[in-house]
């Protein structure tokens, strides 16, 4: 199958923007990817929430916005409305918060969800593959 819009959770921009390894690379070749117009970048305005809050505490407020702004050149932010907390509230998700991911990327068609916390899809109906498997597909 062939993925074209990636829906980037929140561990892997940590990833990206911490340069932590051993996912660093993939992190980066899926910018590099992206850039060169092979696939799409997605991820929602809640994952953006929440990586501002862990990288500021990390880098700093500035870096963090920094590094986010940044991000904005490649990838798309996807809206967090209400619909994705009403399905998830309904849904069997263990995790509430992959659960909004999941329906926001559901409703923008993503082909794929980019993370290394699958577990917690397991519910999904659209492929979760980390940085790496996804890699591996091309």
């Amino acid at each position: 199958m062939t993925y074209k819009r990636l829906f980037l959770d929140s561990d892997v921009l940590l990833d990206m923007f911490l340069k932590r390894e051993p996912f660093f690379f993939h992190t980066q070749v899926l910018l590099i990817e992206c850039i060169k117009g092979n696939i799409e970048l997605r991820t929602s305005s809640l994952v953006i929430a929440n990586t501002i809050y862990v990288l500021r505490k990390q880098v700093g407020i500035v870096k963090a916005k920094e590094n986010l702004k940044n991000l904005f050149n490649s990838a798309k932010v996807l809206s967090f409305e209400f619909d994705a907390i009403e399905s998830a509230l309904s849904s069997d998700f263990t995790d509430f918060e992959d659960a909004i991911q999941f329906y926001i990327a559901q409703k923008h068609h993503c082909d794929a969800i980019i993370t290394r916390n699958i577990k917690d899809y397991t519910n999904s109906t659209i492929p979760v593959l980390t940085a790496e498997q996804f890699l591996n597909t091309l």
